[in-house]
């Protein structure tokens, strides 16, 4: 025991949260599992392309909601009661999807059933970041939300695709969408049962609505928590505007479909792997630098590189596949935002990182939105300029999220001290 918590000091996790991590992981993959199939699924089945793409905006719109919410419920009520409700959503909202809707091709049903469904992984998981910023001394915060980033894009975006790839083909389509619920209820079994770490509730206040509201009036108090809920967004719109447009493009410069999903999928394998790297890089070069420049240049550059590489080599597969690679690195660049953001504050971290959350629950909506307003007037080359200056305006954005001290968080030298912590209610 005395070695596994050695080991997860060193790695940067707070051993009391090690099953928690896992369980993040787990539920993910039983959540992400659909992501890659259901539409087309649907489509096949006879929903028409504009039918699909509500559900999804629905649930798009029910997530980013459910984003901002999970921090400051998470400080108010504690972190396990905030999962326990997103698991209880997520089940309600998945029993009735497949039993109620997707059989019968119920519509209406489906656009419920499916958005309530989506208030469930931001409150299960967005949660859990909270109790990692509370639980996490300081100086390897950035290591901690690092290993956050690779459990659950490796849950949803790596383990629920190669699962999902097994489960339709073995289980069918319908069986394969109820496994699921069994992987998130083994994830919830490590992450509210079997962690025994405790929360430490930092404020005596008894008035919830009150601590609802701090998930905005946090941003007049210290406006740079709104700065780094902007630089957020900016982080995943490309993440989200690419599969609207790249395939196409990618296929007039000679990938196939085929081709381009091995390198979509290697660019996330790519990107939950360096979320460790920069996690480590983050607290020892700065939070601040390693999001400016791994990130916001960083993708400014990979993101033109992407689009450029075809043009000059056409079909050229590993060319492509590098530069994809490289992208993929630079996003997760962005990883320190997550230690850097509630750092700002010294108390109501839950309603800095609700800020945070919903950042990344808009970009869900940004990406299609840019890509619908300007593919028309300026084509991709257009959009694709967009995309990267944003990703430069990030970098100029985290030049002013100078924490209070206006020094980098680089502390290695300060030994590392768990907070031991109580679990409200």
């Amino acid at each position: 025991m005395m070695t596994n918590n050695t080991l997860a000091n060193r790695a940067g996790i707070a051993p009391s949260l090690l099953y928690g991590y896992l369980g993040i992981l787990i539920f993910m993959m039983g959540d992400g599992m659909e992501v890659g199939w259901l539409s087309p699924y649907l489509i096949e089945r006879g929903m028409s392309v504009q039918q699909t793409a509500t559900l999804f905006s629905v649930y798009g719109i029910t997530i980013a909601v459910s984003s901002w919410f999970s921090g400051v419920l998470a400080e108010s009520f504690g972190p396990k009661k905030t999962m326990t409700i997103g698991l209880l959503l997520y089940l309600l909202g998945t029993a009735v999807f497949i039993g109620l809707g997707i059989q019968e091709l119920n519509v209406p049903v489906m656009l419920g059933s499916y958005a309530l469904r989506g208030f469930g992984y931001p409150l299960f998981a967005y949660s859990f970041l909270v109790w990692i910023s509370y639980a996490t001394p300081k100086s390897q915060l950035g290591r901690a939300v690092g290993w956050f980033w690779f459990v659950f894009t490796g849950g949803l975006n790596v383990l629920g695709a190669f699962y999902s790839s097994w489960a339709i083909r073995e289980l069918g389509q319908i069986n394969a969408l109820w496994s699921a619920v069994l992987w998130v209820v083994i994830g919830a079994l490590f992450a509210l049962v079997l962690n025994k770490a405790r929360f430490e509730k930092r404020t005596s206040s008894q008035n919830h609505l009150g601590e609802l509201l701090k998930g905005l009036t946090i941003v007049k108090q210290e406006p740079k928590v709104l700065l780094g809920g902007i630089v957020r967004v900016i982080n995943t719109t490309a993440q989200f505007a690419f599969p609207v447009f790249l395939p196409t493009y990618m296929d007039a410069h000679g990938f196939s479909t085929t081709e381009w999903l091995y390198i979509w999928g290697t660019i996330f394998t790519s990107n939950i792997l360096f979320n460790l790297v920069f996690g480590f890089v983050g607290d020892r070069l700065g939070w601040q630098k390693t999001v400016q420049w791994f990130g916001g240049v960083g993708c400014a550059l990979t993101t033109l590189l992407l689009f450029y590489i075809p043009q000059y080599a056409p079909g050229n597969y590993w060319t492509v596949m590098t530069a994809g690679i490289l992208w993929g690195a630079c996003l997760a660049g962005y990883v320190p935002l997550s230690a850097l953001v509630p750092s700002l504050v010294t108390k109501d971290k839950g309603a800095a990182m609700a800020i945070l959350n919903l950042g990344a629950g808009l970009a869900v909506f940004a990406g299609p939105v840019v890509v619908g307003l300007f593919i028309g007037p300026v084509g991709a080359e257009g959009v694709i300029w967009i995309l990267a200056g944003l990703y430069l305006v990030s970098a100029v954005l985290t030049q002013f999220i100078t924490l209070p001290s206006k020094k980098e968080v680089a502390v290695p030298q300060v030994k590392p001290q768990l907070v031991t912590a109580v679990e409200n209610g």
